[in-house]
């Protein structure tokens, strides 16, 4: 069964006729299955984005309301914070005054009769742990007073003056169960003196967010602070939790979207409040409102498909008609199949088939998959990844069975200045021009030589090359296929070419030559043709002396003298010139020290500087160019900065914070260090990095647990404490926070990349 149905198909596909009826069949298909989803994609985008932009406002407009609320509140607070009665509390000696309590609680109960929201306040003194509180009164004691358990709030505050947190309140304190505070300091001549609890109602702080009947829409709405906690939900629906859970998930990473739980889909929206830090959701299952379109695209899929079926009836009518003819002939030579002695199951018509099928096939597959699988056999022998001689000469005769016994040679081609290459073309073009430049080299060295090309990536593409006439040399018509890729693609490559070679296991040897004379362009210049021949006998007799140069340059760089700078730049490029060393030795010595010069730069410059993440494809004199601006720029900056006795100051503090990673220390003890004020520390730190102390305490952290990540198979939780974290959690935290990822997902990543340098 399965044999005819393959005859079938062979016979018809060999029809013109018929491929003609398929193609436009296949064609109508997809055309209408294509509007089909379409149509359903548009309509449930446009739904989708009226729905979002109504629930967007309507959320807004309660979050507002929420807002003013809070607003209102932290009013009230601030008015206990500049309470006369409040402030006797707190700095006199007798507490209990019963005319200052008194006072004190009808200004409270006043505060709370004229606002609905608010539901008890209370003033806590730090200093003697005493409360004045409405409807509690007086506690000179907070283990004699019900709701004190929120106190530790104290160290939350850090330079915030406002909190508002959900908490849970004790039975006996006027009530049980959570309720939403707002926290204010109480500053008495600079130092925190106290703290104002105003205890909101929850039912009428959040009631704006019960969402209205809208056209029969299941829908949500919940608020989340800003440690994901859950501070009040209303639904019209009962929602799954796995909903909840995924919905918050989803909004950890963005602001909202469409998503699907259960076979249901959601819409999603967030609105972060500027006031309280809060995130206000809201969930709508659409599943009612694409019921229609979905109805539509079923319609239209079901046209396509007797689209679909109309073509295969034409196409079985084309076939009884065209192969009539065919089966009379099986009919014929059937009756000598039945013959005693005749070839039994022969079958004329199906072997002529296969026999011109498979012929076609194979030679296409042949045509297309040789040039392909000769170029893979380069890169795979420049990579490492074959090796053997045997393996060598047995796919070389299988991909290379045209070519003779004569020699070839190896040209390494590179795009000259391939960074600024790659920057002045976008990622598509990369390829293409690569693929143009090897197109240009193969159509002038054809008919006269034998040529494959193979992409070894970034800027490399290799060339290998056999003579079809005894005695030709290929220096000339490389030379001629630059200046034309010049010409036509307007970009500069040069060329590194071995020497010839009659041993093809030794292909990975005659590679290594044309790269290594390939990095000679660093001497010679872009553009050029560098045989390996006139670079093999170079030799070195004694090592450059690279170090003083670069210290001699760093010094002058760090005192300011742009004119000292510039000439070390110069002795330092014209010793290299000179001595003329190793041009590997040399690009890796260049590259190091652009590394050390951008690493003195100055901690309150917020430039960035793009490094050159390779200069083997740069000549000399543009290597120094880049030197020079780089050094002009730095040794200006650190003139300015030596005058500067702020910056000095800054510089200690920043030398102690490095000094220091691994200690819990805050800005108290980095100003006492430096015997400076916390706040003048704040300000001066602040003018001349651009950014607090704390976050650039976080991010030095940051980079130190990142070095330790990659260079040490140290648990998370051990950086942490290297880096100055007690929990793991806050570094994870700080972590991701900085890197937008976890530090376990940091190391997994950056150790791939660091195994696998082709991809």
């Amino acid at each position: 069964m399965t044999q005819s149905i393959k005859k079938w198909l062979k016979y018809n596909l060999a029809h013109t006729q018929v491929r003609l009826v398929l193609i436009l069949t296949v064609s109508v298909f997809l055309i209408i299955l294509a509007v089909s989803l379409t149509s359903y994609n548009t309509s449930k985008s446009v739904m989708q984005e009226e729905l979002s932009e109504l629930q967007r406002q309507m959320l807004k407009l309660d979050m507002n309301v929420i807002d003013e609320l809070v607003s209102e509140s932290d009013k009230v607070a601030i008015q206990v914070a500049l309470s006369d009665n409040v402030y006797k509390f707190l700095t006199s000696n007798v507490q209990g005054s019963y005319t200052n309590i008194t006072q004190s609680y009808q200004f409270l109960s006043t505060l709370i009769s004229n606002s609905k929201y608010i539901k008890s306040i209370y003033v806590y003194d730090l200093t003697r742990e005493s409360f004045l509180a409405i409807p509690q009164g007086f506690s000179s004691n907070r283990l004699t007073f019900d709701d004190s358990d929120w106190t530790g709030v104290a160290s939350e505050f850090g330079e915030r003056t406002t909190l508002i947190k959900k908490r849970m309140v004790p039975e006996g304190a006027g009530g049980k169960g959570s309720s939403v505070t707002l926290f204010r300091k109480i500053m008495i001549q600079g130092e925190f003196k106290g703290i104002v609890a105003v205890n909101l109602k929850n039912d009428e702080l959040f009631a704006k967010l019960n969402p209205p009947i809208m056209n029969n829409l299941n829908r949500m709405r919940y608020i989340i602070d800003e440690h994901d906690e859950l501070l009040y939900s209303v639904s019209n629906y009962a929602f799954n939790q796995e909903s909840v859970n995924r919905a918050i998930e989803t909004l950890r990473e963005d602001d909202g979207g469409d998503i699907t739980i259960q076979n249901r889909q959601l819409l999603i929206n967030k609105l972060e409040s500027p006031i309280t830090g809060w995130s206000y959701v809201s969930i709508v299952e659409q599943d009612s409102l694409l019921a229609k379109s979905k109805r539509v695209a079923k319609v239209v899929l079901l046209v396509s498909i007797a689209a679909l079926g109309l073509g295969g009836a034409t196409i079985f009518y084309i076939n009884a008609a065209a192969f009539r003819p065919v089966r009379r002939l099986k009919q014929l030579f059937s009756r000598y199949d039945r013959k005693p002695g005749g070839p039994e199951g022969m079958d004329l018509e199906k072997l002529a088939g296969e026999l011109l099928t498979n012929h076609a096939h194979l030679a296409q597959l042949v045509r297309e998959s040789m040039s392909e699988a000769a170029s893979k056999l380069l890169t795979d022998i420049y990579s490492g990844n074959l090796s053997g001689k045997r393996d060598i000469e047995e796919k070389w005769n299988r991909y290379f069975g045209e070519w003779t016994a004569a020699p070839v040679t190896v040209a390494i081609l590179s795009i000259d200045r391939y960074e600024e290459w790659s920057r002045t073309f976008t990622g598509g073009d990369h390829s293409l021009l690569k693929f143009a430049l090897a197109n240009i080299v193969a159509e002038l060295f054809e008919p006269q030589w034998r040529i494959v090309c193979a992409d070894f990536g970034t800027d490399k593409t290799a060339i290998l090359l056999q003579p079809r006439i005894e005695g030709q040399r290929c220096e000339s018509k490389l030379a001629e296929s630059l200046e034309v890729v010049s010409r036509l693609l307007k970009f500069s490559v040069s060329a590194g070419v071995s020497n010839t070679q009659t041993d093809i296991a030794k292909l990975k040897q005659v590679m290594l030559e044309a790269e290594n004379a390939l990095t000679y362009r660093l001497y010679q210049g872009y553009g050029q043709v560098i045989m390996f021949q006139e670079v093999s006998g170079h030799e070195v007799n004694e090592p450059l002396q690279y170090e003083i140069a670069l210290n001699e340059l760093i010094g002058a760089i760090e005192k300011g003298d742009e004119p000292s700078s510039l000439e070390a730049v110069g002795r330092m490029t014209d010793h290299i010139r000179s001595q003329y060393g190793y041009p590997s030795e040399a690009v890796n010595f260049l590259q190091s020290a652009i590394e050390r010069i951008e690493q003195t730069r100055p901690a309150s410059d917020g430039t960035y500087c793009q490094t050159y993440v390779r200069f083997d494809t740069l000549r000399l004199e543009d290597i120094k160019d880049e030197l020079e601006s780089r050094v002009t720029v730095l040794a200006q900056r650190f003139r300015r900065l030596a005058e500067s006795k702020d910056f000095i100051m800054c510089q200690r503090m920043i030398d102690y914070l490095k000094q220091n990673l691994n200690e819990p220390i805050g800005i108290p003890e980095i100003a006492e260090a430096i015997g400076i004020s916390s706040s003048l520390a704040s300000q001066l730190f602040k003018q001349e990095t651009g950014e607090t102390i704390y976050n650039y305490l976080t991010r030095l952290r940051i980079e130190r647990a990142s070095e330790l990540l990659l260079k040490t198979d140290d648990r998370i939780s051990d950086i942490g404490l290297m880096v100055g974290y007690q929990h793991e959690n806050s570094f994870i935290r700080s972590f991701r926070k900085f890197k937008d990822i976890t530090p376990g997902k940091y190391r997994d990543m950056m150790r791939t990349r660091m195994d696998f340098p082709f991809e």
